[in-house]
């Protein structure tokens, strides 16, 4: 196979790619990822559309989509729960002029046991598909097991966003000539001093401690508030920020009992003037003002097996000192002195580790700058290319494979990262 230039004209270039997701408005990482992803693939100009197939309400059908960004895509969606709306959509994308599926995989956003649908629209789907796994246990359940297997079968190739993920899933025999590890993107922001960044926001000598993201008891976010009080005898101009709003999927089965907890919690220990909940779903500008105005970025999961966190490669970005718990995604991340790590629901440790980084300015600054420097790899313009670079591979090894020339055991190159 002849090596890929982008933008070579002897190669079958693919022109229409399709994405099969949660998308906005729907507020989730993986949405918030997508959109990101596609925004930056149409920054390459290189394709001539892009579909967006949301899991979502049922309807199937609906223009929707259009953003400053991007001139125009045309949404459609699954309703996630109603298993012939797969089928449909499996059977219209085999009728169109789509050269590649897309489908960006965390079980819960699908219909039927463990997302079993999604099986039903792979089985049915004539087109070369790309996963991105967005979770992946080193222990599946039974279910969740046999659905994987499925998606493994069934996809042409399967992105992981990080050498941790790709280790784990030797163990399930995955081909390693289907995995493709291509990072999870990040913005490309200026680096630039928490005090520089913090008038614009109103946090003028104030310490800065956050954390952002949907929130649901898995984030560990009561545990930093238990170590704050320790924290604040060192440092009184400490405040914390807990960027976001409760998941959606959270709140419509338990409501706010979490956020609700976590403000008793503040309430009790005496720290309302150092605890700041911003109960809202932030804009892109807004949330990159307030990571580039932290001084300590804080992620304190609770469990072990995460294997992608945007929060937390947004908060490299940015170029934080970062604390946080020794999840899979963060041990690789912050390893080689681009993060400290705090014990696991353990707020004794979060308080030393914290109060370590406030007091040692050179620590804090080693840290942003390895923080900073490694974010340069996985800005989104560069991923997106990597995305369109594979999208392209795939796209000539399907037209190979349809139209024989030469043997087609394996025309996708290596790793892409």
């Amino acid at each position: 196979m002849a090596k890929y230039i982008l933008g070579n004209p002897a190669l079958a270039e693919v022109r229409e790619v399709a994405y099969v997701s949660t998308f906005p408005p729907r507020k989730c990482g993986i949405a918030t990822f997508t959109a990101e992803l596609v925004n930056s693939i149409t920054g390459l100009n290189k394709l001539r559309d892009q579909r967006i197939i949301s899991i979502d309400r049922r309807r199937l059908y609906k223009p929707a989509y259009e953003t400053v960004e991007q001139k125009k895509t045309v949404e459609q969606k699954i309703g996630r729960d109603f298993l012939e709306d797969y089928v449909l959509m499996a059977d219209f994308l085999n009728q169109s002029s789509v050269n590649v599926v897309n489908i960006q995989h965390e079980f819960g956003i699908f219909g039927g046991e463990a997302g079993e649908y999604i099986g039903t629209f792979l089985d049915r789907l004539n087109r070369p598909v790309a996963t991105t796994l967005h979770t992946v246990l080193p222990k599946f359940e039974n279910k969740s097991k046999e659905v994987f297997s499925k998606i493994v079968e069934k996809s042409t190739a399967l992105v992981v966003l990080n050498k941790t993920t790709r280790t784990l899933i030797k163990q399930y025999g995955v081909p390693a000539k289907k995995v493709k590890l291509i990072p999870h993107g990040c913005p490309d922001l200026p680096l630039i001093s928490s005090t520089k960044a913090k008038p614009k926001v109103g946090l003028q000598n104030k310490v800065v401690l956050s954390t952002f993201g949907l929130l649901s008891k898995g984030k560990g976010i009561e545990h930093v508030i238990a170590a704050l009080p320790e924290i604040i005898k060192k440092e009184p101009r400490l405040v914390y920020y807990v960027l976001g709003v409760t998941h959606p999927q959270v709140k419509k089965n338990e409501g706010e009992a979490y956020r609700n907890m976590l403000h008793k919690m503040v309430k009790t220990l005496g720290l309302n003037g150092h605890v700041r909940f911003l109960n809202r779903f932030l804009s892109k500008p807004e949330l990159y003002d307030y990571l580039q105005a932290t001084d300590v970025y804080i992620t304190p999961y609770v469990s072990p097996n995460q294997i992608s966190s945007g929060a937390l490669v947004y908060a490299l970005a940015a170029g934080k000192a970062v604390v946080s718990t020794p999840y899979l995604h963060a041990t690789e991340a912050l390893e080689g002195g681009r993060g400290v790590f705090c014990k696991f629901n353990d707020s004794d440790s979060i308080a030393e580790r914290v109060a370590e980084i406030i007091e040692d300015q050179t620590l804090r600054e080693s840290l942003e700058q390895k923080a900073y420097s490694y974010s340069r790899k996985f800005t989104w313009p560069l991923v997106a290319k990597k995305y369109l670079k594979l999208f392209d591979e795939l796209t000539q090894y399907s037209e190979e494979k349809k139209y024989p020339s030469t043997p087609t055991e394996n025309r996708l190159s290596p790793s892409l990262y």
